[in-house]
C-alpha cells in the first residue's frame, strides 16, 4: 500500500474512486426505490454523445458530458411526468438516441482522438488529473449535500408519488432534481468506471445494502460504505493484478454482493427467531394515527420514519426495514378503505 501512495497518479485515482464511491450510492437508493435501476445506463450514453461533442469541438468533455446528462434527464422526467409515453418508452428513446449521436458524432472525431473517446467509455482513472479531481470533488459535493438536505423528501416521492403529491410535496421538482443528480453522478464516474458501467456503481452497493440494512437510513450507511469499499478495493486490486480499474472495480462490488447475500442467507434463521424491540417514541400507533399499516402475519405493522413497528406488550417491536413493493399497496389499498 505504501507503494501506491507514492505514485501520485494512484493517489488521484483512489481519491476519484472515493468521490464516485461516496456519490454514486446516494444517488442510486433513490433510483432502486423508483424502480429505475438502469437509468444510469440510458444518461451514460447520452453523455457519450457530449463526450464526442467536447472531443469534436475541442471542448472539456466533462462539460459537454454534463450538460448533455443534464438535459437528457430533465427531459424524460417532463415526458415520463406530463406526456403520454411511459417511463419506459422514454428512457428506451433517450438510451438508444444517445448511442445513435454517439456514433454518428465519433464517425467525425479525427482518428488520433479516438483514444480519449475510449478513456470515457471503459474509464481511464489512471489518468485523471489534478484538473480532473477539483471538478469531480466539487461535484460529489454538491451530490452528498443535496442528497442529505433532501433525503426524506426524495425517499417520500420514491416511495408513493401520489401520496407525496396528496401531502403538499413539489413531486416534479423533487424528481427533476433527482434527475440533474443523476446526471451529475454519470459524469463524476464516467472517468472511473466508464460510461458502460457508470449504472453498477449506483445500483450493485444498494442491492447489497438491503440485504442487511433495517431502516433507509441504515441503508443509506451500508450503501456508501458498500461503494467506497468497491471503489478503493477495486483500484488497489487493479494495480497489482494489472487489470482494466473499471471493469475491476464492479467485479469487487458484485463480490461484495455475493458474499453479503451468501451470509444473510446463513443467518436469516437466526436472525428471524431473536427479539428487537423499536427505538422509543412517544407516538402511539392505531387505526387512525396517520401512519401507513402493512400487514404481518396475525398482526398489522405501522411504518414510521422508514421503520416496521408491531406493537408489543408495553413496547413496539421492530420488524423489518422499508416496507417491499407489494406491502406498500396493500398499505395504499388499507389507506383507501378508511378514507
Amino acid at each position: 500500500m505504501t507503494e501506491i501512495l507514492s505514485l501520485e497518479f494512484m493517489r488521484n485515482a483512489l481519491l476519484a474512486a472515493a468521490f464516485v464511491g461516496l456519490a454514486a450510492p446516494l444517488v442510486g437508493i433513490f433510483l432502486v426505490q423508483r424502480r429505475l435501476s438502469l437509468v444510469g445506463d440510458g444518461m451514460g450514453h447520452v453523455a457519450l454523445a457530449g463526450v464526442a461533442v467536447g472531443v469534436l469541438t475541442d471542448q472539456s468533455p466533462v462539460f459537454t458530458a454534463l450538460i448533455a446528462a443534464v438535459l437528457a434527464g430533465v427531459i424524460i422526467e417532463v415526458i415520463r411526468m406530463r406526456g403520454r409515453a411511459s417511463g419506459d418508452i422514454a428512457l428506451a428513446i433517450m438510451f438508444y438516441g444517445g448511442i445513435a449521436a454517439g456514433v454518428v458524432i465519433i464517425n467525425k472525431v479525427d482518428g488520433s482522438q479516438t483514444s480519449n473517446l475510449t478513456g470515457y467509455l471503459f474509464g481511464a482513472i489512471t489518468t485523471t488529473s489534478r484538473e480532473d479531481l477539483a471538478v469531480f470533488g466539487v461535484l460529489s459535493l454538491v451530490i452528498i449535500v443535496v442528497t442529505t438536505v433532501l433525503r426524506q423528501r426524495l425517499f417520500a416521492v420514491a416511495g408513493d408519488e401520489e401520496y407525496a403529491r396528496a401531502s403538499g410535496l413539489p413531486v416534479l421538482a423533487l424528481n427533476l432534481i433527482l434527475a440533474v443528480l443523476t446526471a451529475v453522478t454519470v459524469v463524476v464516474a464516467m472517468r472511473v468506471v466508464g460510461l458502460l458501467l457508470i449504472s453498477a456503481l449506483m445500483i450493485i452497493p444498494n442491492a447489497a445494502a438491503q440485504q442487511v440494512a433495517r431502516s433507509f437510513r441504515s441503508a443509506t450507511l451500508w450503501a456508501v460504505f458498500f461503494g467506497l469499499a468497491s471503489s478503493l478495493g477495486g483500484v488497489v486490486t487493479s494495480y497489482y493484478a494489472d487489470t482494466a480499474a473499471g471493469g475491476t472495480i464492479v467485479l469487487v462490488a458484485i463480490g461484495l454482493f455475493a458474499v453479503v447475500a451468501v451470509l444473510r442467507a446463513l443467518i436469516s434463521p437466526w436472525m428471524a427467531r431473536r427479539h428487537f424491540v423499536a427505538e422509543a417514541h412517544p407516538h402511539e400507533h392505531g387505526p387512525d394515527c396517520g401512519h401507513p399499516t402493512v400487514p404481518h402475519g396475525d398482526h398489522v405493522d405501522y411504518v414510521h420514519d422508514g421503520h416496521r413497528h408491531a406493537p408489543h406488550g408495553g413496547h413496539y417491536d421492530e420488524h423489518a426495514d422499508v416496507p417491499h413493493d407489494h406491502d406498500q399497496d396493500h398499505s395504499r389499498e388499507r389507506q383507501e378503505e378508511r378514507s
